[in-house]
């Protein structure tokens, strides 16, 4: 149920930035949350279209790109996802270390309809923080 505040929060920022550029709406958000961010993707997507409605976000697109979790082998350096029931390093079998890879959780970008005539070409704003 912690997915529904979060998605709030996401709807909030996407309008504030659109608002802050002058733009008329939202057209698109991607967003990215790694595996063991503790944000389940498909939730999300499924508050987002009511949360959205009767704002700059109502109708827009939510992507979502997952990000896999990935240990680091402390003797060779690789980085590698964790087959099931083993921590070994596929390369030299060392077991690896937990690393950030997987627990990200921010916009990617949002894409805005500008204010301006109609065909004007959209906006796109990198890197939101939530």
């Amino acid at each position: 149920m912690h997915e529904y505040p979060i998605t709030e929060r996401i709807v909030q920022v996407a309008c504030r930035e659109a608002a802050s550029h002058g733009q008329r709406k939202v057209r698109a958000i991607d967003l990215v949350v790694g595996d063991d961010a503790g944000y389940v993707g498909d939730t999300i997507q499924l508050y987002f279209d009511l949360i959205a409605e009767n704002t700059l976000c109502a109708g827009a697109v939510l992507k979502i790109r997952h990000i896999r979790p990935q240990l680091q082998c402390p003797a060779c350096g690789l980085h590698f996802e964790r087959r099931p029931f083993t921590f070994a390093c596929p390369t030299c079998g060392v077991n690896g270390h937990p690393t950030a890879i997987g627990k990200e959780f921010y916009i990617e970008s949002l894409t805005l309809e500008p204010a301006g005539p109609a065909g004007s070409d959209p906006w796109r704003i990198d890197h939101v923080p939530i």
